[in-house]
């Protein structure tokens, strides 16, 4: 009797499950490759979670991981909101790939508060269905903010971080760390799921640009590389010095820290 209860509780309760099974019943969205949903817990994105991409560097199909279901929040009416990119977004390639550019909200800030702090409200409040954003630094307090909005009106969160972040703790429901696979692709590590003991990776091949192989996989400046992924428009200008993630350099969760005073480039 007492196992029956318990059984039902756990299959109506999303958030609750068996360690030595997955749960499937949790609310996702598909990512649009099969491959990944087969290992994911629910067969897709989590929805009305934080999900973190964790990369070495740029330009290993981490946006193209996501247009399927960013084109699919498109065309449903919902807006997709980039929250200070690295680079100026290609319309052109976006829209090739599915995505509406009337439902594409591209957010520019002051300062690494002011970027959490759009997040927050863009999960918040409006019609957003999924809100992309590439912090560095942020805090297991924040995160777990950002989680909660993301959680209370059913929005897909999607964050974009070094790899440092590894070493960090986070209260994100799905991590996966990209990496090179060479000819096999680029294998997703899948870190932490909710709803399951992380299962074995998965290759994707995006295409003959997003897995190129590199020839120096330490952090450069994103001008250094070609425009592999759809972030990018035109060829890059010369490399410029600094990190490849713009606020790497600072410490903190990035309350008290303003950026330096500069337009948005547009030169790549």
């Amino acid at each position: 009797m007492q196992e029956n209860a318990l059984n039902k509780l756990l299959d109506t309760t999303p958030e609750l499950w068996k360690g030595r099974r997955a749960n499937h019943r949790q609310q996702t969205l598909p990512t649009g490759y099969a491959r990944l949903d087969s290992r994911l817990p629910g067969k897709g994105w989590p929805l009305g979670a934080v999900s973190e991409l964790i990369t070495p560097q740029p330009g290993l199909g981490e946006l193209s991981l996501l247009l399927p279901t960013l084109a699919a929040s498109s065309e449903q009416g919902q807006w997709v909101v980039l929250v200070d990119p690295p680079w100026v977004p290609y319309p052109a390639a976006l829209q090739a790939r599915g995505l509406s550019l009337e439902r594409l909200l591209l957010v520019r800030t002051r300062s690494e508060k002011e970027s959490l702090w759009a997040c927050e409200q863009a999960l918040r409040n409006g019609r957003g269905g999924a809100v992309l954003a590439w912090p560095e630094r942020i805090g297991f307090t924040r995160m777990r903010r950002l989680q909660l909005a993301a959680q209370e009106n059913a929005r897909l969160a999607f964050l974009y971080r070094p790899e440092s972040a590894l070493a960090e703790s986070s209260p994100a429901a799905l991590r996966l760390h990209l990496q090179d696979g060479g000819h096999k692709g680029t294998r997703v590590n899948i870190i932490k799921c909710r709803g399951s003991h992380p299962p074995p990776p998965v290759w994707i091949s995006f295409s003959t640009y997003a897995n190129t192989p590199h020839q120096n996989t330490a952090h450069e400046p994103y001008a250094a590389y070609p425009p592999r992924t759809l972030l990018a428009g035109d060829p890059p200008a010369a490399p410029r010095t600094g990190s490849a993630y713009p606020r790497a350099e600072r410490t903190g969760d990035g309350d008290s820290h303003q950026r330096n005073s500069r337009t948005p480039r547009t030169d790549h």
